[in-house]
């Protein structure tokens, strides 16, 4: 029997495309990216010269390339702060396997064509807009994997993106190199199609992200950053805010503090069949339990 082959791998991760195919209305994205990695190249059988290879993920095993948002186009009012306390948290969980980044967004007035159904657009409105465009995070995602693979640092690049501006990197590792090309397009089963200006590039596919793999590859909460500072999912995360910023305040508030409350909510209780009750608030029913357990605790002990 053939020995496998190793390949030394490298993960690169479209931010942008990532979180809008993945993540965007998800309870997911407090992800951890080197666990989901692991997850997906575990199912990634791929054949070097007749001989199954292995990967070997190197140091920073992941780069993500991301861009700040903007305030001013901020879609919720905590979105910044959550965007910056998950890169934090990403940096201190996984060190030096991952290395994040950064581009920027550029906001600048414009003008362009109103859509109107049925009108060709030079036949439609010419309207004022705001143009909002993220910077360098696909020039340094292509030039980083070219630049790896050029220099022998991996003899395997993994994509996780759909961006077809990445066709040329993809192009030019194929012509200059003997590197692998591995391609994960992130978007939800069968929700949308990997681009064939991609996979026709790629030595191997992976045609979409399952929802097992990414509730599976969650970070913990906290996340400690220091001995005085811990950085907690944000609620805005979580699948049902609604229903858990009213219970967490409860939680505090018989608690003493906002930390005393998370851990509470996030660790296994007996009464509950070893459930965290942050687990339970997903739907009114379980909430409701949830509710009736906390005011019957309250109760018993004069709280």
């Amino acid at each position: 029997m053939a020995k496998p082959t190793v390949l030394r791998t490298r993960v690169y991760v479209d931010g942008y495309n990532f979180y809008y195919g993945c993540l965007k209305r998800t309870e997911y994205k407090w992800l951890d990216l080197k666990i989901l990695v692991d997850l997906i190249l575990s199912t990634i059988h791929h054949d070097v010269g007749g001989s199954a290879a292995q990967f070997e993920l190197q140091s920073p095993a992941i780069k993500y390339f991301t861009a700040p948002i903007l305030k001013n186009f901020a879609r919720a009012e905590d979105s910044v702060k959550c965007q910056s306390d998950y890169h934090t948290a990403l940096r201190h969980h996984l060190g030096e396997s991952i290395a994040i980044i950064g581009g920027y967004y550029d906001a600048k007035p414009a003008r362009a064509y109103k859509h109107e159904e049925g009108k060709a657009a030079s036949a439609c409105d010419i309207i004022d807009i705001w143009k909002l465009e993220e910077k360098q995070s696909d020039v340094s995602l292509a030039l980083h994997a070219y630049s790896d693979a050029l220099r022998g640092m991996v003899d395997h690049v993994v994509f996780i993106t759909n961006d077809t501006d990445l066709v040329p990197a993809m192009q030019a590792i194929r012509e200059h190199t003997e590197v692998t090309i591995g391609l994960i397009v992130p978007t939800k089963e069968k929700e949308r199609r990997a681009n064939t200006s991609l996979t026709d590039l790629s030595h191997w596919t992976r045609d979409s992200i399952r929802f097992g793999e990414l509730e599976k590859a969650q970070l913990p909460t906290p996340i400690r950053i220091s001995t005085k500072k811990v950085i907690q999912k944000p609620i805005s995360w979580y699948p049902r805010p609604d229903l858990l910023v009213p219970i967490f305040e409860e939680v505090k508030r018989v608690k003493k503090s906002a930390g005393a409350a998370w851990k509470w909510l996030n660790t296994e209780n007996d009464y509950f069949d070893g459930r965290r009750p942050v687990d339970m608030i997903k739907n009114e029913e379980e909430a409701k339990d949830l509710w009736a357990y906390m005011n019957q605790y309250a109760k018993d002990f004069n709280i």
